[in-house]
């Protein structure tokens, strides 16, 4: 490894070296069994004599810090593994943060997966095609498909293709290759919108109950965020305030509880917007996986102004752990988006890109989703059987007929019987997600947003019936 040690005394050379050495063991940032370059290498690069570089080890040595093993070189041992050094080394000045990053809510650390995982968002990475994918990567990771340059920040021209068909065919969306900006993930398209749209103090709307990321996103851009209430319609229009510059809306599949916005409300969004001169982004997270009903067109495909952003993952449909999404946007902001995303990250992995573009393009990502669509529907029907069989009257579910999780409401009781039971839920192994952390104000309602995603058909069955024992008598 390269050492670098202070030498700022040529009269105690040795001693320099001796003490930068200890210091970087005692602090962890030389750990157990790590090796130390050998002397005559570190004393070429110190500019020092070999024998005193040997001095400074045969010190550390004798205080039990390093051993030597022969022509092996020297090794660190004995070094703790409390790293109260370094943490003191760092206190001084206290450097103040924006205003904003003290008032947002911290999201509690992921919990590990419980033996019986009903929570929300993940998809099942037993039903990824991980053979097919790592053949395609490795394909784009061969030298002669390497380059030393840096890319287009707007995406894998290929990728940009293929998403823009993708869409196109499943979703009615009408776009170029051009109006595609390939991001890591849903979230970083929402980063650079708000980046490129907003103004430090311009009004944001978002659902209520809705999508936690996205608020703590635009809150952290300085916007002021508003919560609007859903009903069984979806975002409702008459409650936007007159001066809110950007509507985020999940109009195919209302995060969480599942609505499908109403064709009125859909035109209505879109009429408020053109007379506001506002922003709606669209985001269109899992409508892959719709087992009934006729999908309704995009906000986008009806928008006739150009004020839609239409944001898309593969989160869901292959794997949260390859952050790729897409951000479909007017030619009136494309310049500037791209611009945000070379000045953010300059660009996503190569790699990963080019073997996405290749796996939409072979049809391996449309026979992957009819499988996995079959997969999850029988999940969704046996999850919605299950609760119907198990918890009657006690538990309202609210229609859905996509994604990859279901929303229930209690018929009595509030805030204090849905503490208590997803407290119970969770003591019993059971994953499971209170509605009320999806509201920003006071909860309106109160009950359980159920994933199934993480979650097999048999697994479903015996998870509901251990929570079905575990709250008997309490609803």
């Amino acid at each position: 490894m390269d050492l670098h040690v202070d030498l700022q005394d040529r009269r105690d050379v040795a001693g320099q070296i001796y003490r930068g050495l200890r210091a970087r063991i005692l602090d962890g940032r030389l750990r157990d069994g790590e090796q130390v370059p050998p002397s005559r290498e570190l004393a070429q690069r110190l500019g020092v004599s070999r024998n005193t570089v040997g001095v400074a080890y045969e010190w550390l040595t004798a205080e039990g810090l390093l051993v030597g093993r022969g022509r092996a070189g020297s090794f660190v041992q004995n070094a703790p593994r409390e790293r109260g050094a370094r943490a003191a080394a760092t206190r001084g000045v206290k450097l103040r943060p924006r205003a904003v990053w003290s008032e947002l809510h911290v999201p509690p650390p992921a919990e590990p997966p419980a033996p019986y995982d009903f929570r929300v968002g993940n998809p099942d990475a037993a039903l990824f095609p991980f053979e097919a994918w790592h053949r395609l990567l490795a394909r784009h990771l061969r030298a002669a498909a390497m380059t030393a340059a840096y890319a287009d920040p707007a995406g894998h021209p290929e990728l940009r293709e293929a998403v823009a068909r993708h869409v196109g065919v499943s979703r009615g969306v009408r776009a170029e290759a051009s109006d595609v900006l390939i991001t890591h993930g849903a979230q970083q398209a929402l980063d650079l919108a708000g980046r490129v749209l907003l103004e430090p103090g311009d009004r944001v709307a978002v659902e209520e109950p809705g999508y936690p990321p996205a608020r703590l996103l635009f809150q952290s851009l300085g916007a002021h965020v508003v919560p609007v209430p859903v009903d069984k319609e979806g975002l409702d229009v008459q409650a936007l305030p007159d001066d809110t510059r950007l509507v985020y809306v999940t109009p195919s599949h209302q995060f969480p509880l599942g609505i499908v916005m109403s064709p009125a409300r859909r035109r209505a969004l879109l009429d408020w917007a053109r007379r506001r001169d506002a922003v709606v982004i669209e985001d269109d997270y899992d409508s892959e996986f719709r087992f009934g009903g006729r999908p309704l067109e995009t906000l986008h495909s009806l928008d006739r102004s150009g004020r839609v952003l239409y944001v898309g993952s593969f989160s869901k449909v292959l794997l949260p752990a390859l952050r790729l999404g897409f951000l479909v946007a007017p030619p009136s902001l494309q310049r500037e988006l791209r611009l945000a995303k070379q000045v953010t990250d300059w660009h996503s992995q190569l790699p990963a890109q080019a073997a996405l573009a290749r796996f939409i393009d072979t049809g391996a990502l449309a026979r992957h989703l009819r499988k996995t669509r079959r997969e999850y529907e029988q999940r969704h029907t046996r999850l919605s059987e299950k609760l119907r069989h198990h918890f009657g009257d006690a538990l309202e579910q609210l229609p859905s007929v996509a994604g990859l999780h279901l929303c229930v409401t209690f018929t009595r009781g509030g805030a204090r019987l849905e503490r208590e039971l997803t407290r119970r839920a969770r003591d019993a192994g059971i994953g499971i997600e209170a509605l009320s952390g999806y509201f920003a104000g006071a909860p309106t309602r109160h009950g359980w947003v159920l994933g199934y995603g993480g979650v097999t058909v048999d697994r479903i069955d015996e998870g509901l019936w251990r929570l079905r024992t575990r709250l008997a008598g309490a609803l």
